[in-house]
């Protein structure tokens, strides 16, 4: 059974029957099929929605004998673009979906996602469309477990400052990627100033008032993280099978803006605009071809 089933609203599945339920419904009621050839079989995505840009993706293999199904996942479809960086993809271990890996200066780690669209990016890519495209990404995350915390008070004059160094530190990292020592050079210099900084405010300050946002790994699984951002909008939806909450929230974090959905019986505290979300996401992301 898939865990983050619970953050679209299926929190009372508790057997597999009633999973096999579900996606038998997927399969015969379907909202949108995509599928792409190879000699005697194709493989198909199907998808159901059951709140507003969010269901279940059915996918597998299909040829003479019927349909064999080979995994399927909960999704969230996001909106806008949250990043414009550079992809690269590879092929998850068994099964024929995809992950992707980008290096967001923002960031400062490799971001790793759940590709939704595998079947649209093999297609571009057996069209030679993909190398040496521009592409962008619309992430979204799936929790199943957060906390609502209240927001910094701010400085307009700090604000604006604090941008204008977030702008230097993505320059420097974008030339230290190219190998420019003195970039190098000044990132550490800017580590150690944190890190002093941060010593200094930790006896006196609550940790959460010195850091604003965050997006780190967590556990295991390599497209999960841990995240705290500033909440831009926000929106209670319902699973239209099993009447559950789910909220859906755009997320400031690190400077980028994405949608994550968690429901509401796994989120502590009232989620309102200009308030902090904190919690555990699946980052999934759906690959944008121009």
């Amino acid at each position: 059974m898939h865990s983050y089933l619970r953050a679209i609203g299926f929190s009372q599945l508790k057997k597999e029957s009633e999973v096999e339920k579900l996606l038998a419904d997927v399969y015969h009621n379907f909202e949108h099929r995509d599928a792409i050839r190879d000699e005697d079989t194709a493989f198909i995505e199907l998808e159901k929605d059951y709140a507003p840009d969010m269901g279940i993706m059915l996918c597998g293999a299909i040829d003479k004998d019927g349909f064999h199904r080979q995994y399927y996942f909960p999704y969230y479809k996001g909106s806008g673009i949250t990043t414009s960086a550079e992809v690269a993809v590879e092929k998850r271990v068994g099964g024929d979906s995809f992950a992707g890996v980008c290096d967001d200066g923002r960031v400062g780690v490799s971001l790793i996602f759940y590709v939704q669209n595998a079947v649209q990016y093999q297609k571009e890519q057996i069209l030679n469309q993909v190398l040496g495209q521009a592409v962008s990404t619309t992430f979204t995350g799936l929790s199943t477990g957060g906390t609502i915390l209240f927001p910094i008070r701010r400085n307009e004059v700090l604000e604006n400052a604090q941008k204008k160094s977030q702008a230097r530190h993505y320059q420097l990292m974008n030339a230290a990627k190219n190998g420019d020592q003195d970039a190098i050079e000044n990132l550490t210099i800017e580590d150690m100033d944190l890190y002093s900084m941060v010593s200094r405010r930790i006896y006196r300050e609550d940790v959460f008032s010195i850091v604003d946002t965050f997006f780190m790994p967590y556990g295991m699984e390599c497209d999960q993280y841990q995240i705290m951002g500033n909440i831009v909008t926000c929106h209670k939806v319902r699973n239209e099978l099993t009447d559950e909450n789910i909220y859906q929230m755009n997320i400031e974090c690190n400077d980028m803006y994405f949608d994550i959905c968690i429901n509401e019986k796994d989120l502590m505290g009232v989620p309102e605009e200009g308030r902090r979300f904190k919690g555990s996401i699946w980052l999934q992301g759906r690959i944008n071809f121009n």
